[in-house]
């Protein structure tokens, strides 16, 4: 009997070893080696792997197709755009500022943006396809989760756009909640280059401001693009 028990034993010792062994495989080594797929791996699949850069997750999370394609949208950033940044884009640089970013906008960080403002006081700062201006661009970073560390680059401009999209009032305007005049108004309020019906920016004058588009230009295309 205390044999029988001894090899009852000695059989369950192995067969728990060999099953242990398939759920932490070893290498040829005596050293115990991870397979990329193990929960307590360092690969991407673990469970516990690391976090990913956050200039990553931004480009994975907060790049919207935008400002490109065919959707309202999408042509109402272009149209905005025609009036802030012309054809330089996303590269657009305030023509005022004496001191140029050290690179083009879109190679930049929002940090690296920050601190080109900090260190060229007295000049103009508006930037991008959208021309923020150095508060906005901080406020609508935050309310974005952006940090200084996330690229400058065209999903994130748009992506910043829509942030001043809803300020004026988008979600109520597709609702038909607020009437197409009282948004292009709000439009005009907070892109300079967009005109008033009197043709004239709403900033026309402050800070070198003036339209850089006709009203006719600005009604003709908010009507291609939303009807009526």
């Amino acid at each position: 009997m205390r044999y029988f028990l001894c090899l009852i034993c000695w059989v369950w010792a192995v067969e728990a070893r060999a099953e242990l062994q398939s759920l932490f495989p070893r290498s040829d080594t005596t050293q115990a080696s991870v397979m990329p797929g193990s929960l307590f791996a360092g690969g991407r699949t673990g469970l516990f792997a690391p976090v990913p850069d956050r200039a990553q997750v931004v480009q994975a999370v907060y790049v919207p197709p935008l400002g490109t394609g065919n959707a309202p949208v999408d042509q109402l950033l272009t149209l905005i755009a025609r009036a802030e940044a012309g054809s330089a884009g996303y590269n657009a640089v305030q023509h005022g500022a004496r001191v140029r970013p050290p690179a083009l906008p879109t190679q930049m960080t929002l940090g690296e943006i920050y601190r080109w403002i900090e260190d060229t006081p007295g000049q103009p700062h508006a930037i991008g396809r959208y021309q923020f201006i150095p508060d906005t661009l901080r406020r609508v970073a935050r309310i974005r989760g952006f940090g200084p560390e996330t690229p400058f680059s065209p999903g994130v401009q748009d992506a910043l756009a829509l942030v001043l999209l809803e300020d004026a009032g988008l979600t109520a305007f597709k609702a038909g909640q607020m009437d197409r005049l009282v948004f292009m108004h709000n439009l005009a309020r907070i892109w300079a280059g967009l005109p008033l019906p009197n043709g004239r920016s709403y900033y026309q004058g402050y800070a070198g401001n003036s339209a850089t588009m006709t009203w006719a230009a600005f009604d003709g295309g908010m009507r291609g693009i939303w009807g009526g």
